[in-house]
């Protein structure tokens, strides 16, 4: 439905009156939200709990959309950054579950065993929908992750992306600036040989405590407090492999988020 929609304006604009007509029960205009979000929205889940449970995790999250639709207010914001949120809350539920099950396996640790085959640091942001980016976006530190995710993945504006993680959009536009650097080191550090491996190992034991530090600063200033509709539940767990470093090293296209 939306085929031949110009600017992203325009195109924003025809995805917020399709929502207004699934409020008052149009179930084509439905099936056009779903079709223009699904899509993001599967890969955003399938970050956080991993591609086993990710379907039965997405599918969850559009129950609650289609109960909860009628109470969007269009115009008050993204619909794409509403939906994340649920599928987030759906996300920390199954998390939460499965915590209390036996583990077998899977989950997180499934998303950090990245192909021997790398990529170059200029390629990370076209292949960020891949199912390789993202298991190199599950290996960047928690904060870093979500950031990416809600803002390239999901593609948010840093408010709206704020609003899911109850944060300032400043702190998101520096956690994804950072991200998309770290990512590109990640996928850059298969490829080099074992000597730049250990230099880059050096630089990223520099580069983590620069990291904690900031981190503590932001706290001490209150820099992240909940707002808008961020609901202030537990950050999704992310695990980071002791073998992959993270030197923070210079990934000029995420200047422009």
């Amino acid at each position: 439905m939306f085929e031949g929609v110009g600017p992203d304006v325009e195109w924003h604009e025809s995805l917020e009156a399709a929502v207004g007509a699934a409020q008052r029960g149009d179930d084509t205009a439905f099936r056009t939200v779903y079709r223009a979000v699904q899509p993001q929205l599967l890969n955003y889940v399938r970050s956080l709990v991993g591609p086993a449970d990710a379907e039965d995790v997405a599918s969850e999250a559009w129950l609650q959309i289609a109960r909860d639709l009628p109470n969007y207010r269009t115009g008050s914001g993204s619909i794409r950054g509403w939906a994340a949120r649920i599928a987030r809350n759906r996300a920390l539920d199954h998390i939460r579950a499965r915590s209390r099950r036996p583990v077998n396996g899977g989950g997180v640790d499934d998303l950090v065993q990245l192909p021997d085959r790398a990529d170059t640091a200029g390629e990370a942001l076209d292949a960020v929908a891949t199912d390789r980016a993202l298991a190199a976006i599950a290996a960047l530190p928690r904060e870093q992750a979500e950031a990416v995710l809600l803002r390239v993945v999901m593609g948010l504006d840093s408010t709206s992306a704020a609003r899911v993680l109850g944060k300032r959009a400043g702190s998101v536009r520096m956690a994804t600036h950072r991200g998309l650097r770290r990512l590109a080191e990640i996928l850059e550090y298969d490829s080099a040989d074992p000597g730049e491996r250990a230099d880059r190992t050096d630089r990223t034991d520099r580069t983590d405590r620069t990291d904690r530090t900031d981190r503590q600063d932001r706290k001490e200033h209150g820099d992240d407090r909940t707002a808008g509709y961020g609901d202030g539940t537990a950050a999704v767990p992310q695990q980071r492999p002791a073998d992959r470093p993270h030197a923070d090293v210079t990934f000029s296209a995420s200047k422009a988020l």
